[in-house]
């Protein structure tokens, strides 16, 4: 094997002041998500050996959880792979056999939906009446149409009209109200559920979007987000799967569970302030007392590091970025972080012992007739139900049993997170008994829920661009401290990663698998020196 130093005698080498050669460089990878995992095992595998990951859970995984109750697994993270012709997850999951027992209606190859493919989407109003199928399929046609139109302000450049105020919700809305209205051939009492369907395909969107309201996701950028080629894929198994096999070549002592970072001390031009806290660390030695970095973790301990790749969510830096980096972050990043968007899309899985829908039925929609000409969709807080969007039919029933899966955003899926599991069960076996106009629909005798927007470790669930936010603001966000291309100091101290991070993938775990990986090839490439000495 070979060994080799690199010269610390040239001042303008950044590396030679930061580091001393002799040893390799200490990365600490905050979070052990899909962007962490895959961070460090790239890292691990090109022959980096000082690699820790600090993850704040008890658990590894970050946004994918899946929960096993009997024969079977709930997502209450990550569910779909989206796309397959180059994705790194769908990848992971083929190579390894987690596709093999994936139903043919657990693959989409159509636009990303919520909905199952097998059966027929049950949509019904709250006077208990079920939407004629016609009806649907033409609504259907002209939202799809509509949607269509969003994508093509950023992908064909053209300009968006004040009237929009550059929002995919008010653009939709207008643009759908005024072709079912204009609509000749039909009644009055069909357009008036048309425009009713309005809100609650945008519902839909929301969750799929994880805002609010698709009123606060940019129209001008919106088409940006791409979509990978190729089916979209459930793992029957769990999506945990596709985390273990990346935590299976990282060894178990560079996985610290349960340590929660407290801030982030960077930059050695404040150096003053961090041989300060370093003094505090009385077992720190003394050649560490001058690293650029120290992580500084909750427990009090302080974590020398050379380069951190942060990877917590978009939401964990909105709350806590002033008092986890110091110094602060760049007026340019705090910037971008405030102007791209996350909120909360939450699941509620019931069980019931029986199924009260039809075999043919694969999801329940609920449309407001009261809110066909609505403009908001912001409930009081008594009235958090009407943001369920729907209920989905999990299939098939002998993997999952008689199981529903709803699907609520926003601030509403807040304050559903605020509720006990006896209100949210006894609220939404109401709502089923009205829509259905079935009064004897039992109680489910299980319920399961997700709750990541008051989950201080997520604070929600994935980005979107917000209305005057751009693909810009992501790179912002990724681009690696201390900026100044002149600095003195080691470059790429504090790295980001994540999949609010990738300008054409947020919001995917692929995008969250790519961005760790991203990282991790700077770093690769910085040091490729040194790891070709060493190997």
């Amino acid at each position: 094997m070979q060994s080799c130093e690199i010269s610390g005698d040239s001042t303008d080498d950044p590396l030679s002041s930061g580091l001393r050669r002799k040893r390799q460089p200490r990365i600490v990878v905050i979070g052990a998500g899909l962007a962490g995992l895959s961070a460090a095992k790239a890292l691990l595998e090109s022959g980096f050996t000082d690699v820790t990951i600090l993850e704040a859970t008890d658990r590894i995984g970050g946004r994918v959880q899946s929960v096993k109750l009997g024969h079977a697994t709930f997502e209450l993270g990550a569910t779909w792979i989206h796309g397959s012709h180059g994705n790194p997850v769908y990848h992971l999951a083929e190579d390894n056999g987690l596709l093999e027992e994936t139903t043919d209606g657990e693959r989409s190859v159509g636009r990303i939906s919520l909905y199952s493919k097998n059966g027929v989407a049950y949509h019904l109003t709250n006077n208990g009446q079920r939407i004629p199928k016609d009806v649907v399929e033409e609504f259907s046609d002209l939202y799809n149409e509509v949607y269509n139109l969003t994508q093509e302000f950023f992908q064909r450049g053209k300009p968006v009209n004040a009237e929009s105020q550059n929002s995919v919700g008010v653009f939709t809305r207008d643009v759908v109200r005024k072709r079912v209205k204009a609509d000749p051939d039909d009644t009055e009492a069909v357009k008036r559920l048309k425009l009713a369907m309005i809100q609650q395909y945008l519902k839909v969107e929301s969750c799929e979007s994880s805002s609010h309201s698709m009123d606060e996701v940019s129209l001008s950028e919106f088409g940006e987000w791409t979509e990978i080629p190729g089916a979209h894929h459930i793992i029957p198994c769990g999506f945990i799967k596709i985390v273990e096999i990346l935590a299976r070549s990282i060894p178990e002592s560079v996985i610290q569970l349960r340590k929660p970072v407290k801030c982030i001390h960077w930059n050695q031009s404040v150096s003053k302030e961090i041989e300060r806290v370093a003094d505090h660390n009385s077992d720190l030695p003394e050649e560490d007392k001058g690293s650029d970095v120290f992580v500084e973790c909750e427990d009090c301990e302080f974590i020398p590091a050379d380069h951190v790749i942060v990877t917590v969510s978009l939401g964990v830096l909105k709350k806590r970025h002033e008092s986890l980096f110091h110094p602060r972050l760049p007026e340019e990043k705090v910037m971008a972080i405030e102007k791209l968007g996350i909120n909360t899309t939450d699941k509620i899985f019931l069980e019931f012992e029986e199924p009260f829908w039809s075999s043919e039925c694969n999801s329940i929609q609920f449309v407001w007739e009261d809110e066909a000409e609505s403009e908001s969709l912001t409930y009081p807080e008594d009235m958090w139900y009407k943001k369920i969007c729907s209920f989905d039919v999990l299939y098939p029933p002998e993997r999952y049993g008689h199981v529903l899966s709803g699907w609520i955003c926003g601030e509403e899926a807040l304050i559903m997170e605020k509720c006990d599991d006896e209100t949210v069960a006894e609220t939404c076996t109401e709502m089923l008994r009205k829509f259905t106009g079935n009064p004897n629909i039992p109680k489910p005798r299980r319920i399961l829920r997700s709750s990541w927007g008051s989950n201080p470790n997520f604070r929600g669930s994935y980005s979107y661009t917000q209305v005057g936010s751009s693909g810009a603001d992501v790179e912002k966000l990724a681009k690696p401290l201390p900026y100044a291309e002149s600095s003195k100091t080691t470059p790429m101290q504090v790295m980001f990663s994540g999949e609010a991070t990738h300008r054409k993938y947020y919001s995917t775990t692929h995008g969250a698998v790519l961005s760790g990986q991203r990282e991790a090839a700077h770093l690769i490439e910085m040091y490729q020196d040194l790891l070709q000495c060493r190997s």
